[in-house]
């Protein structure tokens, strides 16, 4: 869901790029963040070729925007050491935009 916040909208190989998920693992969770209405899943052909497209409902970046507020206070209420480790980390994966 971090990455579809942050562009919108996006294509199964490009999430798969950006998560490094495998395929199947994948399709795995975008199935369920559909199910929960987080996530609109768009099937078609271009060129012959399947495409998936994938975009995030109101609902999902809702969600995400409450989740990343949760965060933020979890993390605020750290030892500054601790803190720091966690933003550190968390921006070596990405996930600290």
């Amino acid at each position: 869901m971090a990455q579809l916040y942050v562009v919108q909208s996006a294509d199964f190989l490009f999430l798969q790029n950006q998560t490094q998920m495998t395929p199947g693992n994948l399709s795995s969770h975008l199935n369920k963040l559909e199910d929960a209405g987080y996530v609109e899943v768009t099937k078609e052909f271009i060129e012959r070729k399947p495409h998936t497209a994938l975009t995030l409902t109101k609902k999902g970046r809702n969600a995400f925007t409450e989740y990343r507020k949760k965060m933020k206070q979890v993390i605020s209420a750290l030892p500054k050491e601790s803190e720091k480790t966690v933003y550190q980390k968390t921006k070596k994966k990405g996930e600290n935009k």
